[in-house]
């Protein structure tokens, strides 16, 4: 019995266009592709017929295939000789397991690298019109994550995020967005901090609300989001309506959409 490799890929926000390079030709020569349920359709679109696709995502709640399950497939699959690609939305190394399951490898002796993503933070933010940092407003940015194993509750010190300089990331925070809101007030940050929630980031799905700390979670429901939901505080949100960019190119998308149909009508 032979033994292949494990790549631990990044596919980036969504938008297949922000895939790297090296992603892409990985993809694109593997025997097998395990893929996180966060990675979009069109950046499946890319792997070629062919390469056995196993879908081992996560929903909160719903875990589709177990971690310890997940890791035992990427080392059986290795020792297969297969070359075999982990495919996580966003960066591997950033609330995506990928430092567990490379552990597995490095201890069952498989051969593995990792290959970085754009994380789903700045890939959303920038999309959204939004600077994680800016000169006067955010020197500092600060990635947390709105969900815990088994819904525990949110062991946060919400008094060490009260810095009106600094952007806060929630990853998976939907959920909990009450909570996170109120928790935050509750330690002394501004009820009228400027808050955003961004839902399908990078996608012609991607919907965003602004809003304040205060009004987000209400905002938020009225809006319908559904995950996967990235939440940003802090004064940079207030340059979003000013940094919009991608509202203009979903709608342009749309008009060339109904033109090119006309010509067939």
């Amino acid at each position: 019995m032979g033994s292949g490799k494990v790549y631990l890929v990044g596919s980036g926000p969504g938008d297949p266009d922000l895939l790297t390079v090296k992603a892409l030709r990985l993809m694109q020569t593997a025997d097998v592709v395990l893929y996180d349920r966060l990675v979009s359709q069109d950046i499946l679109d890319l792997i070629p017929a062919g390469v056995s696709r196993i879908r081992v995502g996560k929903k909160s709640g719903h875990h589709c295939v177990p971690q310890q399950e997940i890791n035992q497939l990427l080392i059986n699959s290795a020792r297969n000789n297969r070359r075999v690609v982990r495919l996580k939305g966003g960066d591997p190394y950033i609330f995506g397991r990928g430092s567990e399951e490379a552990l597995a490898l490095r201890k069952a002796a498989i051969e593995f690298e990792v290959v970085p993503g754009i994380t789903s933070a700045a890939g959303c933010s920038a999309y959204a019109g939004i600077p994680l940092t800016h000169r006067g407003m955010s020197r500092s940015v600060q990635f947390l994550t709105g969900h815990l194993k088994e819904n525990d509750p949110l062991d946060i010190d919400w008094t060490k995020l009260t810095d009106t300089e600094s952007t806060l990331v929630f990853y998976m925070g939907l959920a909990n967005l009450n909570v996170i809101c109120q928790s935050l007030i509750d330690a002394g940050l501004a009820p009228a901090t400027p808050a955003a929630a961004v839902q399908d980031a990078t996608t012609g799905n991607q919907q965003r609300v602004i809003s304040t700390l205060a009004d987000l979670a209400a905002a938020v429901e009225q809006a319908q989001l559904q995950a996967p939901v990235m939440i940003i505080i802090g004064q940079v949100v207030s340059l979003a309506h000013e940094l919009d960019w991608f509202s203009a190119t979903i709608q342009q998308a749309e008009i060339d959409n109904r033109i090119d149909e006309s010509a067939f009508a």
